[in-house]
């Protein structure tokens, strides 16, 4: 089964063509409705060009996505479906930003079968790691068969459980990180991004990103707003409230914020 459409391009591109089938093909203007085939067109043209012109993924990302989105991710406690999955353009973007950065040790809260932690581990130099959180077994039972496939998986170590009480044992540990990709239960955002804040995890250089901050254009569109929808404009307003972080939010698939902590006078 192919993905459902979840970013606001791709769901923008499927009510264009909506609109396109429900007009006669004989309309009152013809050059308006070329022009909105041209619009359409365009729309529908931007993630797959995305993904055509950014460096092809490895092998066993290759093999991590095909096994997520073959996997039946129906019944059990929590819903889980493959579009979850962070894919190859936002997993290249993670890669760059481990490059980028020189980050060697990374933390991931909200794993699920660890396509983002294995495009990050892949990034990383010798002694690097990447700790991922993540709650339900299902999935870490999933990331972990892929991950163990692979070398470079095996630098990825699981915690499994709350995300907030694993950045407590690991504020405990001493533990501090480079880089932190959070793409977690969005109503928990808030928390855990005052976690790394407060529990000092992060390095001094340290920088966050944030995934699903557009959240489908749901925190600016007209249409119902979701449980996730509202708690990403809750965050996203916070966030740009927030006088200890500065950010950028960019349009790359269902939205990245990227964050970094600013010296308090």
């Amino acid at each position: 089964m192919n993905p459902r459409p979840v970013t606001p391009v791709a769901l923008a591109a499927g009510r264009l063509q909506t609109l396109l089938t429900r007009l006669p093909a004989a309309g009152p203007d013809p050059g308006w409705l070329q022009e909105l085939r041209d619009v359409a067109e365009l729309v529908a043209g931007l993630d797959p060009y995305l993904a055509r012109m950014s460096t092809p993924e490895s092998p066993a990302l290759q093999a991590l996505a095909e096994s997520t989105r073959s996997h039946d991710w129906s019944g059990g406690e929590r819903l889980l479906e493959q579009e979850m999955l962070s894919g190859h353009v936002e997993g290249q973007f993670l890669k760059m930003l481990v490059h980028a950065t020189g980050a060697r040790q990374v933390l991931e809260i909200g794993m699920f079968t660890g396509y983002s932690a294995l495009a990050m581990a892949e990034a990383l130099p010798a002694g690097g790691r990447v700790v991922a959180c993540e709650i339900d077994l299902r999935a870490v039972e999933l990331a972990r068969e892929s991950l163990d496939r692979t070398p470079t998986g095996r630098r990825v170590e699981i915690r499994t459980g709350p995300a907030a009480a694993t950045l407590s044992a690991l504020a405990a540990e001493g533990a501090l990180f480079d880089l932190v990709f959070v793409d977690a239960d969005k109503g928990g955002y808030l928390s855990y991004l005052d976690h790394l804040l407060t529990l000092d995890l992060l390095s001094s250089r340290a920088l966050i990103c944030v995934d699903n901050t557009l959240m489908q254009g749901e925190p600016w569109g007209r249409g119902p707003v979701s449980a996730n929808g509202a708690a990403i404009e809750e965050f996203n307003r916070a966030l740009a409230a927030d006088p200890r972080v500065e950010q950028v939010l960019l349009p790359l698939r269902d939205g990245v914020t990227l964050v970094r902590r600013v010296p308090q006078p």
